[in-house]
């Protein structure tokens, strides 16, 4: 069995009341909750996962239920989303496979790290009137006005300068940095990051004005 699998097989159950697991073979495995429906769930230990990898676990078990990106640091193409999405498959962390098979909602279930930013876009019709997915974190959102801003989304608590330039060499430029963990606020070090970048780091409230405005 691959690495990913392995630590799934022991993670899971240690960490989510009353699941077992089981190895099917390959990268899959089945999660069993009482009164909940069983979980085929396929296991990647890929830093990416894009269209082709979606497709090649969805070509080997055309049953799977969800699709795990075991790394930490696992970015989803926009593509791979959707691919995903259209299929009712859930897609996300090993938390999120955790918690939505406790819950009986693995199947279809999104990344819970990203699930409400994403609704709230979707819920904010009267300013929003398009959106275009890249990776799990950068969007292209039009706004009622017609211009199309470029969106990242920062996971962290209290992002620093370091998650502004990073994000920044790795996806490219933005208009504005959405900081969508609910709990916390942007350092002035993010802040003051993203200003020598041309752009701010904002949270729901201003980034709703900021597109009400654009």
């Amino acid at each position: 069995m691959s690495w990913q699998v392995n630590y799934a097989l022991d993670f899971l159950p240690k960490t989510y009341a009353g699941i077992t697991a089981e190895p099917l073979g390959g990268d899959l495995i089945k999660l069993s909750v009482i009164h909940q429906p069983d979980v085929v769930a396929a296991i990647s230990g890929a830093r990416e996962i894009d269209a082709t990898i979606a497709e090649f676990y969805f070509k080997l078990s055309p049953q799977i239920d969800f699709l795990c990106g075991y790394r930490k640091e696992c970015v989803w193409h926009g593509a791979a989303i959707q691919f995903l999405e259209e299929r009712g498959i859930g897609w996300g962390t090993p938390g999120t496979l955790g918690t939505a098979s406790q819950a009986g909602k693995a199947r279809g279930a999104p990344h819970k790290d990203f699930k409400f930013s994403h609704r709230l876009l979707l819920q904010t019709r009267s300013v929003v009137t398009g959106i275009e997915r890249h990776y799990d974190r950068l969007y292209d959102i039009t706004v009622k006005s017609g211009r199309t801003l470029r969106v990242g989304l920062l996971l962290e608590y209290e992002p620093i300068a370091d998650s502004v330039r990073s994000f920044w060499d790795r996806f490219g430029a933005v208009d504005v940095f959405w900081n969508i963990n609910p709990n916390g606020s942007p350092t002035l070090e993010a802040i003051s990051a993203a200003k020598d970048l041309g752009c701010q780091v904002l949270k729901w409230d201003d980034f709703k004005e900021y597109m009400e405005k654009a």
